[in-house]
């Protein structure tokens, strides 16, 4: 990777830790109740309508009026989305303020992430203005693993596929990142992607 210049984080499950879990386990006795809402009333695919820019609103009141009897869980997930935030995962975020000391590199968030929420996160995590420069998904419209939402930030900040680094807990977003000629590591634990960085010489030992 010696010819790296910029890298990419994501920031959801690498940098930050999100579990909606944290909010619908109290609210689900039956675990087989739970898992039949992540499956099949508020899924992954629903919530990344609102991460590609559809009103926290609309998405609500479209499933609330679908699935009636859901009313209290559906309003939940939105309702009490700031709960299903852990926190910083601080291991990753030391890898970060390593990186970001070093002087080496330029270093940019790429992110699945409502508009209308991720100025929560702003507030509460303060490296997030480490970065210098982010594109959140919400903004926009569009998100990971487009190619297009990919080419936004490489245009936006003039970056060159083959010297850039992107780092993504999602195996799906890293594949479509490596199809567009970016260097990628599958993020699965910060100890992991430590070493990573260190046998590539990103980090120094």
């Amino acid at each position: 990777m010696e010819n790296i210049k910029a890298i990419i984080f994501d920031l959801g499950n690498v940098l930050i830790d999100w579990n909606p879990d944290y909010v619908f386990d109290p609210l689900f006795e039956d675990k087989e109740q739970k898992k039949h809402f992540f499956q099949n009333i508020c899924t992954m695919e629903w919530n990344e309508q609102q991460d590609a820019g559809r009103s926290i609103k609309e998405a609500t009141e479209e499933l609330v009026a679908k699935h009636p009897e859901w009313k209290e869980y559906i309003e939940a997930y939105y309702g009490k989305w700031a709960e299903m935030l852990g926190g910083p995962i601080h291991d990753t975020v030391e890898i970060f303020r390593q990186i970001k000391e070093s002087g080496k590199y330029k270093l940019y968030a790429l992110t699945n992430w409502s508009a209308e929420l991720f100025p929560i996160a702003l507030e509460l995590y303060e490296f997030l203005y480490w970065f210098d420069g982010r594109v959140v998904s919400g903004e926009e419209k569009m998100r990971k693993p487009h190619p297009e939402f990919y080419q936004v930030l490489l245009n936006r900040y003039h970056l060159k596929p083959q010297e850039t680094l992107f780092i993504d807990d999602s195996l799906r977003n890293i594949k479509a990142a490596e199809q567009l000629g970016i260097t990628s590591i599958h993020f699965q634990n910060p100890r992991q992607l430590q070493e990573a960085l260190l046998e590539n010489g990103i980090l120094d030992a």
